[in-house]
């Protein structure tokens, strides 16, 4: 077929039907636009596929796994406590099949069309769209770019997916990893150590930085968590040579001007993600991306194309599906003219680690540098009734204000409850809250949720349920 002998009409397209590109096509058609979706795998992306979902079952499943071992504290005694790897592995693509076949309902009741096929610009109002031999042309009035990321490559290392792998592989192992090396140091570097530590792996954390990427008194507790688990932590070392016999894995690092060497059975790799803009032909029609290869997007997702709107892993910041699912609502929502925008000051953080680890805002140490003088509220789990209740007393809730108009900072939390307790952080942040706002409304008891408001009354002296010093500094005056 000769390119724009025939062009298809279309109103709103969007290329890409992962987190982001599914809920802006849902967005878009409850404002009334006719939507057309391109996908050239499988609905929901690389999160629900390869990414977050399969993630969290494997988090879920060791935190089910541990939570069964510790379970004679109330009483509860099993008989032999097994663990299937095969039937986890069966479960997840069960899950994963259930919630694409959801996904997909929901696009056929909002009347979305779904189209298989990879989609690239032809000029500014035309995509072309290949589907096996299938070559089709289509003209657009507004398009939403949505097609994602995938990981980027080190150098000297290359995943073959049997004994070397990647985010997107390191859960669909086919053999169960009798010893593990991870090589990174973000939210699922420690969220796979973990959970593969839970179920019974040897685990070595290697990474190239000096410490975690979140706020200090976080990640003292998160040293502490991993040796508690046995893991062992490598900081300030970087990989120089894997060699892969298909039986064992040996990594040379260096380590202190030394090159040291370790085995293990398998090897994840956590790297940054690379945006898949390549194939799009952006330069083509003049769509501006930084160095990286992200397209630069002002506060509405827009390009510098007014009419073409980009989300997700394909932007600038942060690889997460929050990000992606806000952005497609706002891009949807700016498409139809309505004012919208994304404002990622107050994105939240969390890792479903053993315990978990939630944050949002300035940590302290991000707090001092810009200037502000901070106060510091926290509260140890250790004085949780509710925490002593679930034996889950490790953590901690710690509040950052400003010292000048008691405008919250920040909030950093890790123990039981903590990718949930964020949410109020959130909000709070978002509505520029003072302790004072924390800390007036009433909270369910018991409950976790109850130390977020003792870190709150932590930072007037007035938390309860921590041995306070101030009587004593008062007699030694």
């Amino acid at each position: 077929m000769v390119v724009g002998e025939i062009a298809h009409e279309r109103d709103l397209i969007i290329i890409g039907g992962g987190a982001g590109g599914y809920q802006a096509a849902i967005r878009a058609s409850q404002l009334g636009r006719k939507v057309t979706l391109f996908e050239k795998e499988e609905l929901g992306g690389l999160c629900l596929n390869k990414g977050c979902i399969p993630s969290k079952i494997l988090t879920a499943a060791a935190s089910s796994y541990v939570n069964s071992k510790e379970n004679t504290v109330f009483g509860i005694e099993y008989g032999q406590l097994l663990f299937h790897f095969d039937k986890l592995q069966e479960y997840k693509k069960k899950t994963i099949e259930t919630l694409r076949q959801g996904i997909s309902a929901l696009c056929k009741s909002n009347k979305i069309e779904v189209i298989k096929g990879s989609a690239y610009f032809l000029t500014n109002n035309k995509v072309g769209v290949e589907s096996g031999e299938q070559y089709e042309v289509y003209r657009f009035n507004h398009a939403i770019i949505a097609t994602g990321s995938t990981p980027s490559k080190i150098e000297g290392i290359t995943p073959d997916y049997i004994r070397i792998h990647d985010s997107y592989s390191i859960t669909s192992l086919e053999t169960f990893p009798n010893k593990l090396i991870v090589y990174g140091n973000d939210y699922l570097s420690i969220e796979i150590a973990m959970a593969y530590e839970a179920l019974g792996t040897q685990v070595t954390m290697l990474m190239e930085e000096a410490d975690f990427p979140y706020d200090l008194s976080i990640n003292r507790e998160l040293r502490k968590n991993l040796k508690r688990h046995k893991i062992k932590l490598i900081t300030n070392a970087k990989i120089s040579k894997v060699n892969n016999n298909r039986e064992l894995i040996t990594v040379n690092y260096y380590l202190n001007d030394r090159t040291l060497e370790l085995e293990a059975t398998h090897l994840f790799t956590a790297v940054k993600p690379s945006p898949n803009t390549k194939d799009l032909g952006l330069e083509r029609i003049g769509i501006i991306t930084n160095e990286s290869h992200c397209i630069i997007v002002n506060e509405e997702c827009r390009t510098s194309l007014s009419h073409i709107f980009a989300i997700g892993d394909v932007t600038e910041g942060p690889s997460l599906a929050i990000k992606a699912i806000k952005q497609g609502k706002v891009a949807a929502e700016a498409a139809t003219g309505i004012r919208s925008e994304i404002d990622l000051r107050f994105l939240p953080i969390v890792a479903h680690t053993r315990p978990p680890l939630a944050s949002v805002g300035l940590t302290e140490q991000q707090a001092i540098q810009s200037g502000y003088q901070v106060e510091i509220g926290q509260f140890s789990l250790s004085g949780s009734g509710f925490a002593a209740i679930l034996g889950k007393k490790h953590g901690f809730v710690k509040v950052i204000k400003d010292k000048q108009n008691h405008v919250l900072l920040g909030i950093h939390m890790i123990g039981e409850g903590a990718v949930e307790m964020i949410s109020t952080g959130v909000t709070a942040l978002e509505m520029a809250a003072r302790d004072e706002d924390i800390i007036f409304p009433l909270y369910p008891h018991p409950s976790m949720n109850e130390a977020l408001m003792e870190a709150a009354e932590a930072l007037r002296d007035q938390a309860i349920h921590v041995v306070s010093t101030r009587l004593n500094e008062k007699q030694k005056v």
